[in-house]
Parts: C-alpha cells; structure tokens; sequence
C-alpha cells in the first residue's frame, strides 16, 4: 500500500475505542526522537490526522507549514517552537498557513489534530487550562471549560466529579473523547485515562464516573462537517 494512502480508524460511521498507548504503539516520525501513537489517519505525511506523538528530551520536528490547521494539547512536559514554551495543560490552535519548528527540551508528549479546521476558522489560540476558569455544568458534579467554538462544532474539557451521571443524550455531529484524568464510563464500558473515543454521527449514551472522577477532552459536531481537506 502506498503510504499516501493508509487509512488507520477511517472509517467515522462505526465507533472507535483506543486504550491507553502501549510501548509497542508508538511508531518512528520522520524525525529522531518524535514517535507517534495513531489514532486516526487517512494520507501519509500529509494527512488528515489525529495522534498522541511523544518527543524525547532534546527532540526537535523540522519547520513545517500547517496548510489544514493544526489543533494540540500538551499532555505532560514542555513542548516549545520559535513562539514559546507551551507547559503541560496549554491547548493550542494553529490556524491555516501557520509555520512553525517544534522541539523540546526536557520531552513532552501532545495530543494533536491536523486537516481539521473549518474553512474560515483562522483563529490563532494558546490557552493555559491550568488557570482558565471552570463554568458549571448541565448537571451537579459537572464542570466545563471551553476551548473552542466555530460553525457548530466545538472543543472543550469537562470535569467530572467522583459519582456524577449525566442524562442520556444525543450527539447529531459524533463525538470524540481523550480521558485526561480518572475513570470515564458509560454503559458500553469503563475508560481510564489515556482512553481515546470516537462516536459516529447520531451516536447516544448515558456518561457517567464512579469513585475516580474524571476529567476528559471531548470535541463535538466535527464528523461528517465540512471541513478543510488535504490535496
């Protein structure tokens, strides 16, 4: 197969779970001490793309251009590029034709999404989660802090207290979920964290923690949207 057209989770009408990444996950980049844990991938190099990509101490990525936008939160470490040092917690948004040469100095790891900007979003984002405001949720025990907002579809981090249930609901434009911290659960199953969900279009369920709380990523109305698309 050629590599421009691998197809990793591609198909966005069935529902996708990744557990956490293992250490035969992580697969080379095509820079030293860049790895990436696919979750989803339709093109080679350039592609519409959603990963987990650790950078070892003293990584670096060449300076590339961003042509579909790129969207990341830092998970643990300090990820940097010409323009700053983005500590643990920092969500990022790239719009399209932004250029930039990532490294790190102390190694990081990110969760990252590229090609997946609606035409029109040119919003360049850097927001530190780790100082930004909760907003109360729809039901006791839940906390929101919103990322991001365009044309209907949105990002944010939902913090879920020890023993919160959430009403059955249902989502017209998919779903996709990074467990950040603790246990997410629903009634297909028990997510710990590193636990990566994708629902498809008109997918519905019960959400709900146990004794561990959970803090989650969840991004909503992106699957089956008009989005930017590679050549």
């Amino acid at each position: 197969m050629n590599n421009a057209d691998l197809k990793i989770n591609a198909d966005f009408a069935q529902r996708v779970v990744v557990p956490p990444v293992d250490a035969e996950d992580w697969a080379p980049s095509p820079c030293p001490g860049v790895w990436r844990h696919r979750l989803d991938r339709i093109g080679g190099e350039i592609a519409r793309a959603t990963s987990i990509v650790r950078y070892t101490p003293g990584a670096a990525f060449s300076r590339h251009t961003h042509d579909g936008g790129e969207e990341f939160l830092v998970l643990d470490g300090v990820f940097s590029d010409e323009h700053g040092d983005y500590p643990a917690g920092t969500y990022v948004r790239n719009p399209p034709g932004s250029a930039h040469t990532p490294f790190t100095r102390a190694g990081c790891t990110i969760f990252v999404k590229v090609w997946q900007f609606s035409p029109g979003d040119q919003q360049k984002l850097v927001l530190d989660t780790a100082s930004a405001s909760w907003r109360p949720g729809l039901v006791p025990g839940l906390a929101v802090m919103p990322l991001h907002e365009f044309d209907g579809i949105s990002s944010a981090l939902v913090k879920w207290a020890p023993h919160t249930q959430f009403n059955p609901h249902t989502h017209p434009g998919g779903e996709e979920i990074l467990v950040l911290q603790g246990v997410f659960c629903d009634e297909r199953g028990d997510y710990p964290a590193g636990t990566w969900l994708r629902s498809p279009r008109w997918s519905r369920h019960a959400p709900f923690t146990g004794a561990e709380g959970a803090i989650i990523y969840v991004k909503v109305g992106h699957l089956g949207a008009p989005l930017l698309q590679p050549a």
